[in-house]
């Protein structure tokens, strides 16, 4: 199959291929809530996966990544970025099949042999499709209207990544409870929805018109290494590389705390993620508006810190035991990942996009990938391999109060196996933090600025509801509703 590359789109065109990019956008969603996070995490933990294991999952996407490398040379080679695409997440989702089939394997060793492969596959095919991917969008999105078309993009294929993630956990307690016979087949029905949606995925990757590509015909290892030559875009890469770091530490680790450690039912923790993406949405187009007017730099020096302090406010969630304030700080907490996470993904692959030269886009942007995702890869490995080495291991920040009638001891702190790594990414976060105010952006604020108009936003927003119930009953829905089903989980006990 052929598509041509033209040297002018139509409106018409143009018009169709957005609406294309926002299907894709729509169905990767569905595929990736069904296929990743959670329900990965938990399928692996159904087949005995260890920490090594789970660290692997969350590194596997990221490392594969490397293969952007030779994909670059495909992309100026062939310069048909359109049918790369399209070929490449075809291939991508294929494996997803091979996932749903892995319940009826007999062995455990084997089920995780089999998923650690296809995921292994599934990484391998959709960086070539990605690299080709982003370039193409370099120059068919035009960079006045990115950060409002992708803010929309995302709100539209996270309301029905929601919905449906909601759906999908209630479903799996739902069997754990009535049919535990059957619960490792419950997983091969959502991934065959997600091979399903990957289908689809292709379908509207081919709605798209291509541009033709500008190159600059070089020789594609030397132009890999011009990023590096680039003072600002050298920058920009150490940022994302020890963010991408900080945060794949103790990120992928976040369902297995809350399932394991905090002994949460599988709804309870995809209600908390829901709730995340609730707030995601509606702060979203904000964010979106303010990268196109104060620039992608001026909003993440806002959410960057937000989302660094949320992941060490993790340590007090079970501080040394379960409490009475465990369940509303994970609702805190996700409310604030919420926020801070619509900034930094949009912000982290729009500054990319913009800092990157127009003749080398393909090049540039690849190139980061890579390193970030290098960085992101190896840090769930480190976390996975000494996960079993902290589990034994405390460290106590302790008070003592000694007067002549008495003695107390107050445990100020106290951190444990998972906390280690939550206050290590703490710390390297803020080093990223530091490192992103030395990359340079045209146009860029102080953070100051940008929370001051957040804030306006939110406060004009909230005016706009009707009424003060309905601000209430939006706002208290996902935490009664968690509240709920821990109360039914505390009695069933």
């Amino acid at each position: 199959m052929r598509w041509e590359v033209k040297d002018h789109i139509t409106e018409a065109e143009y018009n169709r291929g957005l609406t294309g990019v926002t299907l894709d956008g729509l169905a990767t969603k569905i595929t990736n809530s069904l296929s990743t996070g959670a329900f990965l995490v938990a399928i692996a933990l159904q087949f005995g996966a260890s920490n090594l294991v789970i660290g692997l999952l969350a590194a596997i996407p990221m490392l594969t990544n490397i293969i952007q490398i030779p994909a670059v040379l495909l992309v100026e080679k062939l310069q048909a970025r359109r049918a790369l695409s399209v070929y490449f997440v075809f291939l991508s989702r294929a494996p997803l099949l091979l996932i749903a089939l892995i319940p009826f394997l007999s062995h455990d060793d084997w089920r995780v042999a089999v998923l650690l492969g296809a995921l292994l596959a599934n990484g391998a095919f959709r960086a070539v499709s990605q690299c080709a991917w982003s370039s193409w969008m370099r120059d068919f999105v035009p960079r006045e209207k990115r950060g409002a078309f992708y803010a929309k993009r995302m709100s539209i294929a996270a309301i029905a990544g929601m919905g449906l993630s909601l759906a999908a956990g209630y479903y799996l307690d739902w069997v754990e409870v009535g049919f535990p016979q059957y619960v490792l087949y419950s997983y091969s029905f959502l991934f065959l929805i997600a091979f399903l949606s990957g289908m689809a995925n292709v379908w509207f990757v081919t709605m798209i018109p291509e541009p033709r590509m500008h190159s600059n015909g070089g020789n594609v290892f030397r132009m890999m290494l011009e990023p590096f030559k680039n003072i600002n875009f050298r920058r920009l890469m150490m940022f994302l590389m020890v963010w991408n770091f900080a945060i794949n530490l103790a990120a992928p680790f976040f369902t297995v705390y809350m399932l394991k450690n905090i002994d949460l039912e599988m709804s309870t923790v995809v209600s908390l993620t829901v709730l995340s993406q609730l707030v995601n949405i509606a702060v979203l187009r904000i964010w979106g508006r303010f990268m196109d007017r104060f620039t992608n730099k001026s909003v993440l020096r806002v959410c960057g810190p937000l989302f660094v302090v949320s992941i060490f406010f993790w340590i007090f969630t079970l501080n040394p035991d379960r409490h009475a304030f465990t369940v509303p700080l994970l609702v805190i907490l996700h409310i604030a990942m919420g926020i801070a996470t619509a900034g930094t993904v949009l912000g982290t692959s729009n500054i990319a996009i913009r800092l990157a030269p127009r003749n080398a886009a393909a090049s540039y942007l690849a190139t980061s990938s890579v390193a970030n995702s290098l960085s992101a890869g190896i840090a769930p490995i480190l976390g996975g391999c000494f996960a079993d080495f902290f589990a034994d291991r405390k460290l106590s920040l302790i008070l003592k109060w000694s007067s002549p009638d008495t003695e107390k001891v107050f445990h100020a702190l106290k951190l444990n196996h998972w906390d280690f790594f939550f206050a290590l990414a703490f710390l390297i976060g803020l080093v990223s933090i530091w490192l992103l105010g030395k990359v340079e952006e045209e146009g860029e604020v102080g953070g100051r600025v940008v929370m001051h108009e957040f804030l306006y936003e939110i406060v004009r927003s909230v005016r706009t509801v009707s009424t003060v119930g309905g601000v209430l009953n939006g706002t208290l829905f996902p935490i009664g509703l968690i509240k709920r089903k821990l109360r039914n989980g505390n009695n069933g006990a």
